[in-house]
């Protein structure tokens, strides 16, 4: 064959311009961060012998070769029933145990990684079509990015929620063809800023034309493991047209079969297409190679081959890494119109036939054959087009891809972190009544009404706010108060949460925890507010109605009422009800502790929630009060061991998703909420009061503030200072946009916190002055 190298020109005589054999390469765009990223790569990994494991392999050896910067960290599946020696993996993950995705998972969030790149076919994971994976998805932090290598239009049930799962969950999402993407977005309900076309990367080598003179001898050739749904018996059936006339044609069927078919019926089809063959007296003009081709190897035959063919009856077929290879070589494709097929050979001019028609594979094949000049041409419009899909660019893509997904470290935060915030998000969600629940984006939403739990931290940030006048605090305190006072059902002795916009209760007993938060609320307003009147009416509705605390049995009710009595005791000491609320409480919280504590889970119970650092915190609070040194050591250990686990490898503060609720001894990143980061600063200041490890929670305390300002898994700015207003919290996919109350006031509240605990810490020593918000505790 003649070889035509890259950048060359030839002039064929029988057309009337000169073809030239590619596009030269254009000057890449430098990556737009230049920073190192640690990558985890999930999939199939050589030496197994199948598609995914090929492609994955050479994702880790070409992003290797154009982008060393990046570290790829290979977590290849195993199979137990068939397993492999894999080389140069990170970590295995046998795909039947979910234990091992968790497992995965659990090491990708210690090291810190950038981003996890995950292979997806359904066929490679284990569970019900690869359901296992979703195990690994929901328990990584850092962005996940999935290749779809199938993209199905009529998926079963099963398979549509995975497809769901992943869409909902990945802050990217590559595909291989137009098809591809349009499929995710039209069916799957996928962001289309969110998905990505890269081609399928391929080997840049130098052209090899085809002879020029009819009679030489021919090569046909298809590549891929066998089994049926091939279509070759389809070609087979073709090639006695095709040797009546060119008698030197071979057909040369390259790979072995598949290890499922070989496994459920061994060579059965093999043997099927052999004996095919016989029959049609063609068994001489088929060269069997029957096993898997090394890269160089595949190359080298693909270059020797004349006309690559494609005959696959599933249309449906959205990638073809073996079609892709054939492009790249600038090999003749004869195909059937699949997608990938149609949308890589749409500017080549290959030819396309309909599945099961040998009669149309034989009569392009005989074309071509019989017009040699025609079939170079073909090969240079194919080897140009393959020009866009060499691994050089293929790399280059995947850099870019990857840093769509990952978080710019170096954003950094552009506002001073003591800036107070404004009030006027807070002021929109307010009316006569009180505060409205939820918000969509900044609009406030009446259909959700108003809940106690919001209007009782609404009270507590009145009080924390420097008022310009009495009366303007009053104006603003009222309708919390009033909501509070309302709120009590003398008949149920308990406290009312939801109320409808129309003023119109949902319910006749709101939850312990809303109940606990009240007289949290009223402990606190009778300690910190500046009116002498409303300090004496939280007094009295606290007198009158905390007593029920001494009846909870959920920790964290516990927890809010135990933090209302001892604000209201260090403002009047020796209120009796609040002492002994103080001594129920702080023996609850400690017995559950030490029923709960092993060597490695220094918690109250075996699974962890909202709200954590609040536990530590009213234990620290009632040990201090109560003058147990033992309660404020279980506190401290207690607050220690959940801050640790809500620090990021990067040293960002990382709240415990609310994705853990219920999860037996499991920590899950997402979704972050507000009330995660207040109460860690919260609990920050209690423990700094306690003079122990005081750098230690002022770091702490730090990391929990800044994550409102974009120290985040998302680099996510939440708060915005101008309007005092934050969104709802960290998603896998970024901010969740939305602004309720909740956040709001959490961010609001954890602002005069964190405020108050650098008041009283003073300026840092020197040595810490210039010591980053990252440091890894």
């Amino acid at each position: 064959m003649e070889h035509l190298l890259p950048g060359s020109e030839r002039r064929t005589e029988d057309l009337d311009e000169t073809i030239v054999a590619f596009e030269p390469f254009k000057a890449l765009p430098p990556p737009r961060y230049l920073r190192p990223l640690r990558v985890a790569l999930v999939g199939n990994f050589a030496p197994r012998k199948c598609g995914i494991a090929t492609f994955t392999t050479d994702i880790f050896e070409q992003l290797s070769a154009f982008h060393s910067e990046v570290s790829l960290d290979v977590y290849a599946l195993q199979d137990s029933a068939d397993p492999l020696e894999h080389e140069r993996v990170y970590m295995e993950i046998v795909r039947e145990s979910r234990e091992d995705y968790a497992r995965a998972a659990r090491q990708m969030n210690q090291d810190g990684v950038d981003a996890v790149w995950i292979q997806h076919e359904f066929g490679i994971f284990g569970g019900e079509n690869g359901d296992h994976v979703l195990d690994l998805v929901e328990r990584v932090a850092a962005p996940v990015v999935v290749t779809m290598h199938t993209v199905l239009s009529q998926p079963s049930p099963e398979q549509d929620e995975i497809m769901r799962f992943l869409v909902s969950r990945a802050s990217r999402l590559m595909v291989m063809c137009e098809a591809g993407r349009e499929l995710l977005v039209r069916r799957y309900r996928a962001n289309p800023d969110r998905v990505d076309i890269i081609e399928h990367g391929a080997p840049d080598r130098p052209l090899c034309l085809s002879p020029g003179e009819t009679g030489a001898r021919r090569r046909l050739m298809t590549f891929g493991l066998l089994g049926p749904g091939k279509g070759l018996e389809t070609v087979i059936e073709a090639l006695p047209a095709i040797v009546l006339r060119h008698p030197d044609t071979v057909y040369r069927i390259v790979g072995a079969s598949h290890p499922k078919e070989l496994q459920e019926h061994g060579e059965k089809y093999r043997r099927e297409l052999e004996a095919l063959a016989e029959r049609l007296g063609v068994a001489s003009h088929i060269e069997w190679i029957n096993r898997f081709l090394e890269t160089e190897e595949l190359v080298t035959m693909l270059e020797e081959c004349d006309i690559y063919i494609t005959p696959y009856p599933n249309l449906q077929q959205s990638t073809s890494g073996t079609l892709s290879y054939a492009v790249a070589m600038g090999r003749a494709v004869i195909s059937t119109p699949y997608i990938h097929a149609r949308e890589l050979l749409d500017d080549t001019g290959g030819i396309l036939v309909e599945p099961n028609d040998a009669a149309a594979i034989a009569d392009a094949v005989n074309h071509l054959l019989e017009n040699p000049h025609e079939l170079q041409a073909l090969q240079l419009r194919t080897y140009r087009r393959g020009r866009r899909t060499v691994w050089r660019y293929f790399a280059a893509n995947s850099r870019t891809f990857l840093d769509a997904a990952v978080v710019d470290e170096d954003s950094g935060i552009q506002v001073a972190e003591r800036a107070a915030p404004g009030l006027a998000a807070f002021n929109a969600l307010c009316d006569g009544t009180g505060i409205l629940q939820h918000g969509k984006y900044a609009v406030p939403d009446r259909n959700h009404g108003y809940c106690l739990d919001d209007n009782v931290r609404a009270l507590m940030l009145v009080h924390r706010i420097a008022w310009r006048n009495p009366g303007e605090e009053l104006e603003r305190a009222a309708p919390f108060a009033s909501f509070i006072q309302h709120a009590w059902n003398a008949e149920a002795r308990r406290w009312r949460n939801f109320m409808n916009y129309d003023r119109t209760w949902c319910e006749d007993i709101g939850s312990q925890d809303s109940n606990g938060r009240t007289i949290w609320a009223l402990g606190d307003c009778a300690a910190n507010s500046r009116l002498p009147q409303l300090q004496r009416w939280a007094a009295q509705a606290f007198d009158d109605h905390a007593e029920i605390a001494l009846h909870f049995d959920a920790p964290r009710s516990i927890a809010f009422a135990a933090l209302g009595a001892a604000a209201l005791l260090r403002a009047r000491s020796g209120q009796g009800l609040a002492t002994a609320i103080i001594d129920h409480c702080g023996d609850m919280l400690y017995r559950l502790i030490a029923r709960a504590r092993r060597p490695d889970w220094t918690w109250f119970e075996t699974m962890v929630g909202y709200d954590n650092p609040r536990l530590s915190q009213a234990l620290m609070e009632c040990g201090k009060l109560a003058d147990r040194d033992e309660w404020i050591e279980a506190g401290l250990d207690s607050l220690r061991w959940i801050m640790m686990r809500q620090c990021a490898p990067a040293g960002h503060f990382r709240p415990i998703g609310s994705e853990s609720f219920g999860r037996m001894e499991e920590i899950l990143a997402f979704d972050q909420q507000p009330l995660e980061a207040w109460a860690a600063i919260d609990a920050c200041a209690s423990a700094w009061r306690c003079g122990d490890d005081t750098e230690l929670w002022l770091e702490h305390a730090r990391r929990a503030y800044r994550w409102f300002l974009g120290e985040n898994d998302r680099g996510a700015v939440l708060a915005d200072l101008q309007f005092g207003s934050c969104l709802d919290g960290v998603t896998p996919l970024g901010a969740n946009e939305n602004i309720g109350a909740e956040s709001l006031l959490a961010f609001q509240l954890a602002y005069y916190s964190y405020d108050q605990l650098m008041v009283c810490a003073g300026p840092p020593r020197r040595e810490n002055a210039a010591t980053s918000s990252r440091t890894q505790v």
